[in-house]
């Protein structure tokens, strides 16, 4: 690791200064240098390449589980510990979500409360079994601009979303709409969301019953009763909302 850090400083200070600020000998450092590269070295060079290229691609967003996970999309076969290392050593991180800045959630209201029928059982056997609804916000140059996602608890794919400039029921509304029409769930389905006015209303509660689907609810203040939903949305604002500015709401 000194020789190394010699080689990698040798156009910034001299050879001779480093080795002995190092305790190292000069003979020895360009003895190390002349040796050939190991194949080990050879292979984590070109891995460090393709993971830089992937955090690039990235716009710099991924960190070392999304930077691994794509790297097995691509059929290289290589361990998530070992990634996390060379992307230690090359300075590469991902980004981080920022705090949360507003609230989406009023549930001081009178409308009657679902039971959490999914219990933090955050398994589906099929598609169109569990969905997951949620807001969230994004912050743009007019403003704030409010996003309403459901999620499929098999696919873990976004079924139905929509935007709007306010959190009425309506924008929670569009969202279920978006998600039946595209796909006509049978009856049965469990609709999981926090205690918000927007999932409680009355009309999204009779949404829910003209297509069969049965409503459920996460405790009170309790996030961790709709887990994946949070971290879809984390990942949304550390990749695509945080760190940089929107002009407009379009």
């Amino acid at each position: 690791m000194k020789f190394g850090f010699v080689d990698g400083h040798r156009q910034v200070w001299p050879v001779r200064v480093m080795c002995a600020v190092l305790g190292l000998s000069s003979s020895g450092y360009y003895a190390w240098r002349g040796r050939p590269e190991s194949p080990r070295s050879v292979a984590n060079r070109e891995l460090t390449e393709n993971i830089r290229l992937i955090h690039a691609e990235s716009s710099g967003c991924y960190g070392s589980p999304r930077v691994h996970a794509t790297l097995r999309r691509h059929g290289r076969r290589v361990g998530r510990s070992r990634v996390e290392r060379l992307m230690r050593r090359a300075g590469l991180r991902g980004l981080a979500a920022l705090p949360r800045r507003a609230r989406t959630t009023n549930s001081r209201h009178g409308y009657p409360i679902a039971p959490n029928r999914l219990a933090r059982n955050f398994e589906a056997a099929a598609p169109n079994q569990v969905w997951l609804a949620d807001l969230t916000y994004i912050p743009t140059g007019e403003g704030w601009l409010y996003l309403a996602a459901i999620l499929d608890m098999h696919t873990r794919k976004i079924v139905g979303w929509s935007m709007r400039q306010t959190l009425h029921t309506e924008i929670a509304l569009d969202a279920l709409n978006m998600a039946v029409e595209r796909q006509r769930p049978a009856t049965g389905l469990i609709h999981h969301s926090d205690r918000g006015i927007q999932y409680a209303a009355e009309t999204y509660r009779l949404a829910l019953a003209r297509s069969g689907i049965t409503p459920s609810m996460s405790r009170k203040g309790d996030c961790w009763d709709n887990a994946p939903m949070e971290s879809f949305f984390h990942t949304l604002k550390a990749e695509r909302v945080h760190h940089r500015v929107y002009a407009t709401r379009d």
